[in-house]
């Protein structure tokens, strides 16, 4: 006799069935799709003459999207207004440009849209499509082509603008400020390299500029600049090199503002010989008056002190820099001022070629070295030299250090004066150094140096100096109790001989001294002797 299943087995039995064959039928997916858009037409089409019109539409073979646009996608000449260019977030089969601009007559227009385009669900990239017009009856067809560096950097991080100006009846220099350029394009490879294309013949100017607003002008606050010193003739066969450069900037300094009792902070922008630098109070001065001026080690910032308030609560100031005089204002009150507090730099450990500090708060006038002693671990007395640097607020101490030793320096109040007329409290503090074993060495022998003098550096991977030379005829150098790191080794050609590297100047016509970098990173490693030869191209 047939025993009768239940009706709730019935309905599990089944439901496990459909599963299986739900699994047994289930697809896998298909290779993943690695072809970029294809290109199918253009409204108007594209290398068309005699354009007319305010819109284009470009068509594609799938979806697609626009990626980063308004940094990849470049329209050479600029229009002005920009154009609208859609899709701007979803996807589409096109690309829709509306024109706003009035095109200049018998001119050939490209826009390049870089790496913008890619497809809507793997991303792939359709590089450096453009589309190509022109509002006369036929299309320029010259190019020109060159890479880019930068002067101070061993490589570029981001893509640089290339800019074309015609020189012609209106020119001048200044249009790099104040107007667009006739051509445009981007440094576009890990090499840098640029090509600008349907280009007509003529003499121009070549621009390169590090365009972080994209306006296509040039700001030498926040903006590299680089340029070929003598204009370009079209059609030519010659490839250019162009490098980079951060312009000095006018020296000037902004209001001054009172920032504590007797202290008054003047924050300045650009460059000058801050050791020629005055700040003189305008108004008449008590008997005994004495100030100082102090840099910032960290900012921008130069601060005034002042041993006794003027009578007056409105204070007139001179500055005089080599190039040019100021005359600013600013109102005190009575603030508490700082008291002398001195810090010793380093504390712990000191590297074998380090210098010993001390710091001050408030501005040093005075030293005494006579109330200063070195003792080793030993308790054997170290010979020294003192040296006060009144502008960094500092008293230096330097001293012949021995591995694994052990150092007391002790300070007897006297042995640092401030403006105020106030002396340090007894200062006593040991420091140690470590042993030969945990540094490294580099022998650098350069080649082919054909100019002097030369600057070797040693700088870490962010570009900061760690290690140089001064040389007017020495080709070899040693570079001795290295931290165990990763450093780039890179010449300057110190064409003026001032022992460090100048920057260049656009209007001026003149660029930056050249720096070579070794192409390769040489890692330090403890305990060891790095030999490493650099043939200078």
């Amino acid at each position: 006799m047939l025993k009768r299943i239940p009706n709730f087995l019935l309905v599990i039995f089944l439901t496990l069935g459909l599963v299986q064959c739900a699994k047994k039928g289930m697809p896998e997916g298909g290779p993943e799709d690695e072809e970029p858009p294809k290109f199918v037409r253009a409204t108007p089409e594209n290398f068309n003459t005699n354009f007319n019109r305010d819109e284009i539409r470009i068509y594609f073979n799938e979806y697609i999207k626009l990626n980063k646009p308004q940094e990849q996608i470049i329209i050479s000449p600029p229009m002005d207004p920009k154009p609208t260019i859609l899709p701007l977030g979803s996807a589409r089969k096109d690309i829709r440009i509306e024109i706003f601009d009035t095109l200049q007559e018998n001119t050939t227009y490209t826009i390049n849209f870089g790496k913008s385009i890619v497809d809507n669900n793997e991303g792939n990239e359709l590089p450096y499509f453009k589309y190509v017009f022109s509002t006369g009856d036929y299309l320029d067809s010259l190019s020109v082509q060159g890479t880019v560096d930068d002067a101070s950097l061993k490589e570029l991080a981001e893509p640089v603008s290339i800019f074309l100006y015609e020189i012609d009846s209106t020119y001048s220099d200044s249009i790099v400020y104040k107007e667009n350029p006739r051509y445009v394009t981007y440094s576009k490879d890990s090499i840098f390299t640029f090509e600008l294309e349907n280009l007509k013949a003529g003499i121009y100017q070549m621009i390169a500029i590090q365009d972080k607003n994209a306006n296509y002008k040039f700001n030498p606050q926040s903006e590299k600049i680089g340029f070929i010193e003598e204009p370009i003739s079209l059609p030519a066969d010659t490839s250019y090199h162009i490098t980079l450069f951060k312009e000095e900037l006018e020296f000037s300094v902004e209001r001054p503002k009172l920032l504590k009792g007797n202290q008054i902070l003047f924050g300045y922008e650009g460059v000058t010989d801050l050791d020629s630098l005055e700040i003189n109070l305008l108004n008449p001065k008590p008997e005994g008056f004495r100030s100082r001026i102090v840099k910032d080690p960290k900012t921008d910032t130069l601060y005034y002190w002042y041993n006794q308030k003027p009578e007056s609560d409105s204070l007139s100031f001179e500055i005089v820099s080599p190039k040019k005089r100021d005359t600013l204002f600013t109102k005190i009150s009575e603030l508490e001022r700082d008291t002398l507090k001195v810090t010793p730099e380093p504390s712990g450990n000191i590297e074998l070629n380090e210098i010993f500090k001390f710091r001050a708060n408030t501005p040093l006038v005075e030293s005494n070295a006579d109330l200063i002693r070195i003792l080793d671990k030993d308790s054997v007395e170290v010979n020294f030299s003192a040296e006060l640097l009144l502008f960094k607020n500092e008293l230096q101490l330097q001293f012949e250090k021995e591995e694994n030793n052990k150092y007391q320096i002790r300070a007897l109040p006297g042995a640092l004066t401030d403006l105020f007329g106030k002396t340090n409290d007894t200062i006593n503090q040991q420091i140690s150094t470590k042993p030969y074993s945990e540094y490294g060495s580099v022998v650098l022998r350069l080649q082919n140096v054909n100019s002097f003098p030369i600057i070797a550096q040693l700088t870490n991977l962010e570009g900061e100096v760690q290690a140089e030379r001064f040389s007017e005829n020495e080709t070899n150098f040693n570079f001795r109790f290295l931290k165990p790191a990763k450093y780039l080794v890179r010449v300057i050609i110190d064409k003026n001989g001032n022992q460090k590297w100048d920057t260049g100047n656009y209007l001026e016509k003149r660029p930056p001294e050249r720096i070579l970098y070794h192409s390769d990173t040489l890692e330090v490693r403890s305990n060891w002797d790095l030999n490493e030869s650099f043939i200078l191209e």
